[in-house]
């Protein structure tokens, strides 16, 4: 049964709306980005030793069920995408959407 780390799967999110962002130039229909809501299945670990704690498994829909029932938790996050200065992340830019007369 394959476990993503929640890092990887929301360095992935990322990924994919970067790419959303570089595709999307030429385009003459464009999105705005506003909250991003995820619902996750996900398996929590303990790991012991001095450098061990507690890492969270993100596990795909089909695998959910093949997991011990009481290992898993439903998690939804939240996300707000902002760029690196703090402005809210777009997948257009507002000066070059096209406009409407």
């Amino acid at each position: 049964m394959e476990k993503i780390r929640l890092a990887e799967m929301i360095k992935q999110l990322r990924r994919e709306l970067l790419d959303a962002q570089a595709a999307d130039k030429d385009e003459p229909l464009r999105f705005g980005l506003q909250d991003i809501e995820i619902e996750l299945t996900v398996a929590t670990t303990k790991e012991a030793g001095g450098g061990g704690g507690v890492k969270f498994w993100v596990y795909n829909a089909d695998a959910s069920g093949k997991v011990v029932s009481g290992k898993t938790q439903t998690l939804r996050l939240t996300l707000r995408p902002l760029n690196t200065d703090g402005t809210p992340f777009d997948i257009y830019d507002e000066d070059e959407a096209p406009r409407r007369d």
